[in-house]
């Protein structure tokens, strides 16, 4: 693999190619891009001196160490890759060959990237969290067995050694991915819910509205059957007051009469016991023949006309309302299909909202 220095990969393959080269770049322990000086192993395979110090002395733990580099008499690892078993002079990690083509090609990398845009996760690299156990270690991979971001010293010699761990990049771009669809699913899902809130709102406003009108309508039609019973109420007691009006008439009229008869008999009773003190009898007999015709004509008139028995009652202009009383308890709402519980907007399949069913028919009592 020869990259000149001047190499650019074609504007479509671009992309792929960089990223191919990065994940060539990469170390396997601390999964980043390979930090000078670049060591390569008898087996070929390359790793950060770093890194190689520090396996080197996890797995010699009883090596003496010089300030902050370790020196060396000797040793030997595991190649982290090929668990190939390195064995080392007395020089060390130091004794180890610099694999100068791989920086050389890190130093062409380097300067691509400088001259692409940053990218916020690029940034993001300069401010990565520290290992707590390992305080020299960034937090570079993630645990997939215990779910949490680690280092890579703690995958090749600490806690999660027997634990399935991928690159952090990998796992912070899935599940960034995921909350992202996350995200989309409950924008969605709350707009749903907005739109349905605002639909019950509209519904609210129209069962009001709805309601209202058909309480408006029930209230025309029994003000319309008030109207009827009003009217029919005054036909029937004209109709009372009619007649009791005519027979009442005619009662006071016979009572005139019969009053005007009594007066007339009075008078006559008077004028018979003045002639029965006349001492003559001349003049007695002949007052008395006017005096009898006067008194027969006042005894045949006594005979006259009277209402017959029973003429003051008035039950004939009873009525029975009861009929009536039970049509009127039954008037109910037309619904097209009654039920012994009423009617059921949702059996029907109607608009909840909809409250043009409930209506009465009232022409059939009028």
């Amino acid at each position: 693999m020869n990259f000149a220095p001047g190499y650019k990969a074609g504007p479509l393959g671009e992309s792929s190619t960089v990223d191919s080269l990065e994940k060539q770049l990469i170390c396997p322990i601390c999964l980043e891009m390979f930090t000078k000086p670049v060591v390569i192993l008898p087996c070929q395979h390359n790793l950060c001196r770093k890194c190689a110090n520090d396996i080197f002395q996890a797995a010699n733990p009883l090596r003496q160490s010089r300030g902050s580099t370790s020196i060396s008499t000797g040793g030997r690892f595991r190649c982290p890759s090929c668990r190939h078993e390195v064995v080392l002079d007395r020089h060390g990690v130091f004794g180890l060959q610099r694999n100068l083509l791989v920086e050389n090609i890190i130093d062409i990398y380097k300067q691509e990237e400088s001259s692409r845009p940053v990218k916020p996760a690029q940034v993001e690299q300069h401010h990565r969290l520290m290992c707590e156990e390992h305080e020299e270690e960034k937090i570079n991979i993630y645990c997939l067995s215990c779910e949490k971001p680690t280092c890579s010293m703690c995958k090749v010699f600490g806690q999660h050694r027997d634990c399935e761990v991928a690159p952090l990049q990998n796992i912070y771009e899935r599940q960034k991915t995921e909350l992202s669809d996350g995200i989309a699913i409950l924008v969605a899902e709350n707009d749903r819910i907005q739109a349905l809130l605002s639909q019950m709102e509209e519904l609210c406003r129209t069962l009001q509205e709805n309601g209202h009108r058909q309480k408006q309508n029930v209230c025309d039609k029994f003000d319309g059957l008030f109207a009827i019973l009003e009217e029919r109420k005054n036909q029937l007691v004209g109709m009372i007051s009619h007649e009791q009006d005519d027979k009442l008439s005619y009662v006071r009229s016979l009572m005139r009469r019969h009053g005007d008869h009594l007066e007339g008999a009075v008078k006559l009773v008077e004028t018979a016991i003045q002639s029965m003190e006349e001492p003559q009898m001349a003049v007695f007999l002949q007052s008395t023949k006017d005096l009898f015709q006067q008194i027969s004509t006042m005894a045949k008139a006594s005979n006259m006309e009277r209402p017959e028995p029973g003429y003051e009652s008035m039950a004939h202009f009873d009525i029975n309302t009861e009929d009536v009383a039970y049509i009127l308890r039954s008037i109910d709402f037309n619904t097209g299909s009654q039920g012994e519980e009423g009617f059921d907007l949702n059996e029907r399949g109607e608009n909840m909202a909809s409250l043009a069913a409930v209506d009465i028919d009232t022409e059939r009592y009028q």
